[in-house]
C-alpha cells in the first residue's frame, strides 16, 4: 500500500484503528508491603524466578512479529542514552536534550509506552498492530540526535514499524501469515499437515516455531542445548525438527532457576525447578509436564510462580504456547474466600447442567486444587490477566489436578472511572455499576477458574487401538442428541488439537458461561461476604450487566476483512451476549438510536429467562467439548459470533467511543551489594514505564 501520512491515516475509518491512541493509561502493578512481608530466602527465591521469567522477553517479543525485537532493541538503544535510572526525570527534561516538537515526542512515548506494556507491536489483548502516532519523518528527526549505532537500529526496523500492508494488520492467517512463530509463506493447511506429524512423532508444539524452507519445512524447538536435527518424510513432505531455538534466551533462563533452586522453599519447589532447568535445556516438554505435577502438589506457598510457554492464544493454530512467567506473593485474607469455594466445589460443580443427566461427562474424582488469591510481584508476557487456571495440559488437569489464582493487585489496580468506563450503559446503571464492578468481576473470577476451567471431562480412548474408554459407550448417552456417545478423542488426539482455531475461545466461552450460571447462587454469594439479599442480588446484576456489556465492547476485536476474532475472551462474550439476546422476553435489549447504543437488562429474569438461556448453552458448550464434536461446536461458534451488517454497524459505534487500554508498570527486583533482594519502583508514567525496561535489561 501507498505510504500515508498520520493524519491521513487519523481519517481513515478503518485504518485509524491501528494507529497508537493519544494517552495510553500507565498504571502501578503495587506489591510492595507483600514482597516485604517475605522472609530474605523468601525474597532470593522471587528474585531468581523473576530473573528467568524476563529473560524470556526476547521469545515473547519474536513470538509477536518477526520485527518486534529489532524495535525492541531500538527503542532500547535510544532511551538508554538519554533517561538516568535515577533521579528526578521528566518528559520535560527528556525534552531539552532531543529538543523535539512536544506533540511529536508525546506521540512517540506513547508507542514506546504501548510497546513496552505489551512486549511487542501487536496488541497482547485483540493482537492488532499498532503503529505509532508522530509522523515517520518527525520521528526520524528525534532519532537523529542519537548515536550512529541507535540510527541504525531504527533504519533497521522503520518500515515494519510503520507498515499497515493488509498482511501486517492482525494476526493470524491470511493471504500470508502474520505471526512470529510462523515464516510468512507458512499457511493454514501448511501448519495443519505439521501438526498431524507432530502428533504422529508425539512431538508438542506448545515450545515450537515453523519456518518454511526451501526443501520442506523446519520445526524449531527451544532449548538451551543444541541437541543434533533429524528429517523426517511424512506426506511426501520434508519435516525438519531442530533443537536451540532462543538458545542464548534459554541458557539464560536455565543460569537462574539453578540459582531459584538453591534457595527453594521446600521438596516440591525443589524438584520443579530441577524439572523445569531439564525442559528448558533439552527442549522436553514431557520435563515440563513433570514440573507442572510437582507444581500442582505445592500446595499454599508464600511465594507462587509459574513458567514456560504456556497459553496459546496467540498461535493462529492455537497449539503454540507463548512465553510466560510470574512471580507473586499470596493474599492470605482473600484466598480463604477461594479456599471456601474449593471446599464446596464438588457440590457447586453438580449444579451443572452436564451433571443433571449422567456423571459421564464430569471427571472421576474431583482433583482438590489450591486456589488462591497473589499479588503479583513479576508477570513477563504480552499481558497480564486476572485469574489463571493452569496447568493447560489435559492429560494431567484431567487426571491428577491443576490450580487456580486469582491476581489480585491486577484485579484491585487503579483504572479511569470516567464516561468511557459507562460507555453503552444507562445512566441510572453508572453508580451500582461504578461501586460494585471489582466485586463482581472478583466472584466471576473465581468461578470461571476453578469451577469453569476445572471442570467437565474428555471422553477418550485409552489405548492405540481405540478399542478402551475412559467411559462406558454402551450406556453414555448424548443429552443433546438423546443418543450413545458416538464422537470421542482417539488415543493421542488433544482438545486444543481437535478444535483447532476456536479451542481457546470455546473454553473461555465455557468458563465465562459456568460464571455467570454459578454466581446466582446464595451459597456462592455468601463465600464471598454477600449475605445481605439486595447486595447479592446488586452483585449478580453488575455481573451479568457487565458480562452483556463486554460481549458489545467485544466488537472490536473481530475483523471484517478476515472474518476472524482476535481475542479468545472477547469472542466468548460475544456469543453469551447474542445467547441472552435469543433468549428474548425482554431480558436484554440494546436500545439504538441516533448512533448511540444503550444496553437495557431487565434483573427481575436473570434467575429465570437468563439462567435458562445460559444453562442450555453450557450443555451445549461442555459436551460438545466432551465428545470431540468440533463440526457441531464449529456450527454452533459460527452461528453465534459471525456479525451481519447490523452487527458490523454497532461494531463501528464501538469503536468510535474506544478508549486506550491500560498497561502496567512492573517493580524491578536486584541484588544490593550485600547480596540482599531489594525492591524497586517505578513511577505510574512515560518514564516510569520506560525506566522499568532500561533497568530491568541495563547491560
Amino acid at each position: 500500500m501507498s505510504r500515508q501520512t498520520i493524519n491521513q491515516l487519523l481519517q481513515d475509518n478503518r485504518l485509524k484503528h491501528y494507529v497508537t491512541q493519544e494517552s495510553v493509561p500507565v498504571v502501578p502493578l503495587v506489591v510492595e508491603e507483600a514482597f516485604n512481608g517475605l522472609s530474605d530466602k523468601e525474597k532470593k527465591y522471587a528474585h531468581y524466578i523473576s530473573q528467568a521469567s524476563w529473560a524470556g522477553t526476547r521469545i515473547v517479543l519474536a513470538q509477536a512479529s518477526h520485527e518486534a525485537p529489532a524495535i525492541f532493541d531500538f527503542l532500547q538503544s535510544f532511551f538508554r542514552s538519554l533517561v538516568p535510572l535515577e533521579g528526578s526525570f521528566t518528559v520535560d527534561d527528556l525534552n531539552k536534550k532531543i529538543n523535539a516538537n512536544e506533540t511529536d515526542l508525546k506521540n512517540f512515548l506513547q508507542y514506546a509506552v504501548n510497546f513496552y506494556g505489551n512486549l511487542g507491536n501487536y496488541k497482547s489483548f485483540g493482537d492488532t498492530k499498532f503503529i505509532p502516532r508522530i509522523e515517520r519523518d518527525a520521528l526520524a528527526k528525534i532519532v537523529s540526535t542519537s548515536s550512529p549505532d541507535t540510527i541504525k537500529l531504527f533504519e533497521a526496523c522503520v518500515d515494519a514499524m510503520y507498515s499497515l500492508d493488509e498482511e501486517n494488520l492482525e494476526i493470524g492467517f491470511g493471504k500470508t501469515t502474520c505471526s512470529g512463530y510462523y515464516t510468512k509463506d507458512v499457511t493454514k493447511e501448511d501448519a495443519e499437515l505439521v501438526q498431524g506429524f507432530l502428533e504422529q512423532q508425539d512431538i508438542s508444539a506448545y515450545n515450537t516455531r515453523l519456518f518454511k524452507t526451501s526443501d520442506g519445512f523446519t520445526v524449531l524447538l527451544a532449548s538451551a542445548t543444541k541437541l543434533p536435527s533429524k528429517t523426517h518424510q511424512y506426506k511426501n513432505v520434508n519435516i525438519t525438527v531442530e533443537y536451540g531455538d532462543y538458545q542464548q534466551d534459554m541458557a539464560n533462563i536455565v543460569k537462574n532457576l539453578k540459582l531459584a533452586q538453591e534457595n527453594a522453599l521446600n521438596d516440591h519447589e525443589s524438584n520443579m525447578l530441577l524439572k523445569y532447568v531439564e525442559s528448558f535445556d533439552q527442549g522436553s516438554i514431557e520435563a515440563h509436564k513433570d514440573s507442572q505435577r510437582h507444581w500442582i502438589k505445592d500446595k499454599g506457598p508464600v511465594v507462587e510462580s509459574n513458567i514456560g510457554f504456556i497459553e496459546s492464544y496467540r498461535d493462529p493454530l492455537k497449539v503454540r504456547g507463548e512465553w510466560e512467567g510470574f512471580v507473586a506473593v499470596v493474599n492470605k485474607e482473600t484466598t480463604k474466600k477461594f479456599n471456601a469455594l474449593v471446599d464446596n466445589a464438588e457440590n457447586f460443580i453438580a449444579m451443572l447442567p452436564w451433571n443433571h443427566h449422567t456423571k459421564a461427562f464430569e471427571k472421576d474424582q474431583f482433583q482438590r486444587p489450591d486456589f488462591t488469591s497473589l499479588e503479583v510481584v513479576t508477570f513477563a508476557s504480552s499481558g497480564i490477566p486476572a485469574g489463571i487456571n493452569i496447568p493447560n495440559y489435559d492429560d494431567i488437569r484431567q487426571t491428577e489436578g491443576f490450580k487456580n489464582v486469582s491476581l489480585g493487585n491486577v484485579l484491585n489496580a487503579p483504572i479511569t472511572q470516567g464516561a468511557d468506563e459507562l460507555s453503552f450503559l444507562h445512566e441510572s446503571d453508572h453508580e451500582k455499576f461504578k461501586t460494585l464492578k471489582g466485586k463482581a468481576f472478583e466472584v466471576q473470577v473465581g468461578l470461571h477458574e476453578l469451577l469453569g476451567h476445572g471442570s467437565g471431562k474428555l471422553l477418550s480412548s485409552t489405548n492405540q487401538e481405540n478399542s478402551q474408554f475412559n467411559f462406558d459407550p454402551s450406556t453414555t448417552i448424548n443429552p443433546l442428541t438423546n443418543k450413545p456417545v458416538d464422537t470421542f478423542y482417539k488415543y493421542g488426539e488433544t482438545y486444543p488439537a481437535k478444535f483447532s482455531t476456536i479451542s481457546s475461545s470455546w473454553e473461555e466461552c465455557r468458563a465465562e458461561a459456568v460464571g455467570i450460571y454459578l454466581c446466582v447462587q446464595e451459597q456462592v454469594l455468601n463465600i464471598f461476604g454477600f449475605c445481605d439479599k439486595e447486595l447479592a442480588d446488586d452483585i449478580v446484576y453488575v455481573n451479568w450487566l457487565n458480562m452483556v456489556r463486554a460481549g458489545l465492547l467485544g466488537l472490536e476485536y473481530y475483523s471484517p476483512d478476515s472474518k476472524q476474532w482476535g481475542q479468545a475472551h472477547m469472542q466468548a462474550r460475544h456469543a453469551i451476549l447474542r445467547v441472552l439476546l435469543r433468549a428474548g422476553q425482554g431480558l436484554v435489549t440494546l436500545e439504538e438510536s441516533d448512533g448511540e447504543t444503550l444496553i437495557r437488562l431487565d434483573a427481575s429474569k436473570i434467575k429465570t429467562v437468563g439462567v435458562a438461556a445460559i444453562e442450555h448453552f453450557l450443555l451445549q458448550l461442555s459436551v460438545l467439548k466432551s465428545v470431540a464434536d468440533k463440526e457441531s461446536a464449529f456450527k454452533l461458534y459460527e452461528e453465534l459470533t459471525s456479525l451481519d451488517e447490523r452487527w458490523l454497524q454497532r461494531r463501528q459505534v464501538v469503536l468510535n467511543k474506544k478508549t486506550p487500554r491500560r498497561v502496567f508498570v512492573q517493580c524491578d527486583t536486584r541484588l544490593n551489594s550485600r547480596g540482599a533482594v531489594e525492591l524497586h519502583n517505578f513511577e505510574a508514567n512515560e518514564i516510569g514505564m520506560i525506566r522499568s525496561f532500561i533497568t530491568r535489561f541495563d547491560q
